[in-house]
């Protein structure tokens, strides 16, 4: 099952990238790797602004969104899951190393079913990654 959703987000990922006008960054090695089987979601690498709507995520598990970037600035994270924020930090993108944020949210705060992630960078030339996992 798991599997099917990382292919639909993968997909879905793709699609509001596209929709907000957001190009792929190059490939510089990664800024995060990929999250292995308690990954939901993997956004390898994007610049400027961006998000991700995705489904699959339990409300039994806890969730872990975790956001690195480089290229001077910073960038604003926010997450929703059913109509509710239920997470909200920046991170600071230093211009030639990654910066990385994170947050892990107890059991019940994501709650079953879809959510959606924002990225607002303060530049255009921001890259950025994230990942959502639910660690068993």
């Amino acid at each position: 099952m798991r599997t099917r959703n990382l292919t639909v987000v993968a997909l879905l990922a793709a699609g509001v990238m596209g929709a907000v006008g957001v190009t792929p960054a190059a490939a510089a090695g990664g800024l995060l790797p990929h999250p292995g089987p308690e990954g939901l979601v993997w956004v390898q690498e994007w610049v400027g602004d961006g998000g991700v709507a995705s489904a699959g995520a339990w409300e039994g598990l806890p969730t872990v969104l975790t956001v690195a970037c480089e290229g001077g600035g910073t960038v604003d994270v926010t997450m929703d899951s059913q109509g509710h924020q239920v997470a909200a930090f920046t991170v600071d993108c230093p211009a030639d190393t990654a910066g990385v944020g994170s947050v892990t949210m107890d059991a019940g705060t994501v709650r079953t079913g879809s959510f959606t992630i924002g990225v607002d960078a303060s530049d255009d030339a921001v890259h950025w990654a994230l990942t959502v996992t639910q660690p068993e």
